[in-house]
């Protein structure tokens, strides 16, 4: 393993360096935080060293594809399994296929078909403290514009920015202090007026606005998680030969000497694995087996959507507590925090009832044309918060080989988390940057409360 490892450093510099400079970040881009370099090296399975190792060799054979050259030499390459097929898992599952591993993807229902669904789904990193938190999240902003490049269209990611603003006023020393901390961070946000406001979105009725200032953020999106898990899927499938699975519900991690060997499924499938990559957002605290979950504190969430409606609204609205965004073919998304709060777990919700009632209303009064749309459809779901509501991500402590990549984030930072996991899991690069997200965390928590409750 040593022998083979500066080898590996050279291999991953070289192709770095040859992707940076094919990348050219769209002018608007332009607070996007460079990622924090990489300096440290992870024991990882030789599988790993070897998978690398051959993708340095098969570049010899340009005119067949080098899975099959491997394969007939009797090589091995990294078996992943991914658990999951939202936002978090279809990244996962892309960027290690990408990056040399044979990737399985077992999905319980339907791709896509859980949280992701059910997303406000806004690529933003405002308000996001403390500042390893926000750097992971711009990290997320500019892997999605890279990932856009590598597919020369994304059909799933819409980026005409947001506007912010409060009109209660014991918000307003939050609201300042935070287009403060942004600006001090470099992030993309500026003041801007009435008027403006009124020529970019004619929609909005900008009496609704009140008299306080409007933070206007250029560089923010929205992503629809379900086309994005589509198509990153389809291409994983297509140029490298990811197998997915729905209906597949894992019910157990297999280990031998200790270690991750295999998952098996509800319907009594097997499927071998030298590493499990956990992205099961909301579920992620329920044992596999043996291996044990994360403590999660989930959250519930409310998304209202109208009929097609004749707006040209293009830019995402948020005002107190109250998101507002296209949908596609002339929808708008309405999402209010208080409506959230309501309800204890996810309820089939009436198209008349008080929750669809309250969100029409509130948007209502920024876009008067909703008054007489009426509620389409009101959906519920879990919202996935680690215990201490920060993104979960790393190895798992119990047992070597499983991998945790869970967050309330996924939409932002799904693509950076894809990339993060291929590293670590594949590649055997750590990223330092994450430590303060390992999933260690809460077990050390748990052993020292426990420790304090044997005393």
């Amino acid at each position: 393993m040593t022998a083979i490892a500066p080898s590996l450093q050279c291999f991953h510099a070289t192709s770095d360096a040859a992707l940076v400079q094919s990348r050219n970040v769209s002018a608007n881009a332009k607070v996007l935080s460079p990622h924090l370099a990489v300096s440290e090296r992870i024991s990882i399975p030789v599988v790993a060293l070897q998978t690398a190792a051959w993708r340095i060799l098969a570049r010899q054979y340009q005119h067949s594809d080098w899975r099959e050259q491997y394969e007939f030499i009797g090589g091995f390459y990294m078996r992943v399994v991914v658990i999951g097929s939202g936002i978090v898992g279809s990244s996962a599952a892309y960027e290690c296929a990408k990056a040399g591993a044979n990737v399985v993807v077992l999905e319980a229902g339907r791709i896509a078909g859980g949280t992701s669904a059910v997303s406000f789904a806004w690529t933003n990193a405002t308000t996001k403290r403390p500042r390893p938190y926000f750097d992971l999240n711009v990290a997320g902003m500019r892997a999605h514009l890279e990932l856009k490049r590598d597919f020369g269209a994304a059909p799933w990611f819409t980026q005409t920015g947001s506007f912010d603003w409060r009109t209660a006023p014991e918000a307003m020393d939050d609201y300042f202090e935070n287009y403060r901390q942004m600006k001090e961070w470099g992030y993309g946000v500026e003041w801007i007026d009435k008027k403006l406001v009124a020529e970019m979105e004619p929609d909005i009725d900008v009496s609704a606005v009140g008299d306080g200032p409007i933070s206007y953020y250029p560089e923010e999106g929205w992503v629809d998680p379900v086309l994005y898990s589509a198509w990153l899927l389809r291409a994983a499938k297509e140029r490298w030969g990811t197998q997915v699975n729905v209906s597949s519900r894992v019910t157990e991690i297999e280990t031998e000497g200790g270690r991750a060997k295999a998952v098996r499924t509800a319907n009594g499938e097997r499927y071998a694995a030298d590493a499990v990559v956990n992205c099961t957002g909301g579920w992620s605290s329920q044992k596999l087996g043996d291996a044990q979950g994360i403590p999660l504190s989930s959250t519930i969430g409310v998304l209202a959507f109208t009929p097609p409606v004749a707006l040209t609204l293009r830019s995402q609205l948020h005002a107190d507590d109250l998101d507002i965004r296209p949908d596609g073919a002339g929808r708008i998304m309405i999402h209010k925090v208080s409506v959230d709060l309501t309800l204890k777990k996810p309820e089939t919700l009436s198209l008349t009832g008080d929750e669809a009632a309250t969100l029409l209303e509130a948007a209502s009064k920024v876009l008067p044309s909703l008054h007489s749309a009426g509620v389409e459809a009101i959906r519920t779901t879990v919202r996935p918060f680690p215990g201490d509501g920060y993104t979960c991500a790393g190895p798992m402590p119990d047992i070597p080989g499983h991998y945790m990549a869970v967050t309330h984030s996924g939409v932002t930072i799904g693509p950076q988390l894809g990339r993060v996991v291929a590293d670590e899991v594949v590649r055997g690069k750590i990223h330092e940057e994450m430590e303060t997200f390992r999933p260690q965390r809460f077990f050390q928590a748990n052993a020292q409360r426990s420790g304090v409750a044997h005393a």
